[in-house]
Order: C-alpha cells, then sequence, then structure tokens
C-alpha cells in the first residue's frame, strides 16, 4: 500500500503524537497521506471503498471469522471506520493506555463496521460514504 511518510525514522507506532514528522501531523490530519493509494487502485490492488487494509501483524492474529469476512472484497482507501474515527489519533493520545484503547474499544468497532460494510455494499451506500467522510473532514 503507497502512502507518504508521516512518521519519523525508526517510529513504529502512530498512537503518539510525537512520532509524527511536522509535516505528516498536517498531511494526516487533512487526510492527505492516503492520496497515494490511489496508485494502488489504478493497480488493481484496492479499491476506493472499502476496509482499510491491516499490517501483516495484525493480519496474523485475527480470528479466522474476520479475515473470512474481510478477505470477500479488496481492501479499500474509504469505509464506515475512517468516517466514525476520523479522530481516532486524538481518541488514543488522550488515554492512559494507547494499545488498550486501540485494541480492546476502537479496533472492535471497526471489525463491526467494516463487516456491516462488506455485506451491504452497494453503488448508493459507497455515495453516502463518500458524502459522510467529506462532510467530517470539513468540520476538523
Amino acid at each position: 500500500m503507497w502512502k507518504f511518510r508521516t512518521l519519523k525514522a525508526g517510529s513504529d507506532s502512530k498512537m503518539f503524537a510525537e512520532n509524527y514528522t511536522r509535516f505528516g501531523r498536517l498531511l494526516r490530519k487533512v487526510k492527505l497521506d492516503e492520496l497515494p493509494q490511489l496508485v494502488n487502485v489504478l493497480r488493481g490492488e484496492m479499491s476506493i471503498f472499502g476496509y482499510r487494509p491491516e499490517e501483516k501483524r495484525t493480519w496474523d492474529i485475527l480470528p479466522d471469522s474476520i479475515k473470512e469476512i474481510l478477505i470477500k472484497q479488496k481492501p479499500g482507501i474509504i469505509d464506515l471506520s475512517s468516517i466514525y474515527f476520523i479522530d481516532e489519533e486524538r481518541l488514543i493520545n488522550l488515554s492512559k493506555d494507547p494499545q488498550e484503547v486501540y485494541w480492546q474499544k476502537i479496533k472492535p468497532i471497526k471489525f463491526i463496521l467494516q463487516a456491516f460494510y462488506i455485506e451491504n455494499k452497494s453503488l448508493l451506500f459507497n455515495l453516502a460514504i463518500l458524502w459522510m467522510f467529506f462532510k467530517k473532514l470539513l468540520k476538523l
């Protein structure tokens, strides 16, 4: 998956604001760090709409039941969870235990939203997602 580099060299986690480069923080705030993924869409590796791709280390620990749902379609640039958690990093950075908040509270909801999209996807649903995304982005 193509992406602009937003983390400082050697950083392994986006869980903490201090791991971002100054320019990277701006790119992530306005979601432009996702723009290079259009190359993946043009190459047929991703779609515009669909679940966000998982890192290999995350994919490896997913239950098979979730993997079976996710592999029904290509990963995408935008999905319901990217709208619902448009301020995910702020939520994580406000917590005392970012890893716990992410894995115990955020990630399970993301899986539910991703499964819901996969089971109900349609052109009208995609247009609604696009509308909601831009509406939320403009409020940031």
